[in-house]
């Protein structure tokens, strides 16, 4: 069975991107989906200093472990600030010293949402612009705008926006399918 890895680029243990991705995954069908938690990899901030006073994190090279098993990628940013939260950059800074393309030329469904109307588009276009250069083949997209308004019951509440998302998630199944 080909597998997914979905994970949210926040630590906030209520993560409404966690969230997204959560029920995301369940729309994949007849595909072995695990979701990560970043909590469950803490790592200090980024720094050339620790990297060549202490070498790598354990926790990185263990993310790192959990990405080469994965198929596909389903990852939902959340954004601080107009950019990735800085627990998800300082994540993409350690993997990318240990491997550059750790995205491994697989397919990713790339998302965002916010509590606004924007749907954290600025984090998700740095999103779309950067994880090709780490070897992500982005195949499908997704924004959920307002996700106060249009997400309740662990699911998307508004037709359009729940079609689209299948529809995203269908074009990521497929590739995955050939």
């Amino acid at each position: 069975m080909k597998k997914i890895i979905a994970f949210a680029g926040s630590d906030s243990k209520t993560s409404i991107n966690k969230q997204l991705v959560t029920y995301a995954s369940k729309l994949t069908n007849g595909f072995e989906v695990e979701i990560l938690d970043l909590n469950d990899y803490p790592l200090p901030t980024y720094s050339v200093n620790i990297e060549k006073e202490s070498g790598f994190p354990e926790n990185v090279k263990l993310f790192l472990e959990k990405l080469k098993t994965a198929d596909a990628f389903i990852i939902s940013l959340a954004e601080h600030n107009n950019a990735y939260t800085a627990v998800f950059k300082s994540l993409m800074d350690w993997l990318s010293r240990i491997e550059l393309n750790f995205f491994f030329n697989k397919p990713l469904l790339l998302m965002s949402t916010s509590p606004g109307a924007r749907a954290a588009i600025s984090s998700f276009s740095m999103g779309e612009e950067r994880f090709p250069r780490h070897s992500a083949e982005i195949v499908s997209t997704f924004n959920l705008p307002s996700f106060n308004d249009n997400f309740k019951d662990e699911k998307i509440i508004d037709h359009t926006l729940n079609e689209e998302l299948k529809q995203a998630v269908d074009k990521l199944t497929s590739v995955l399918n050939k």
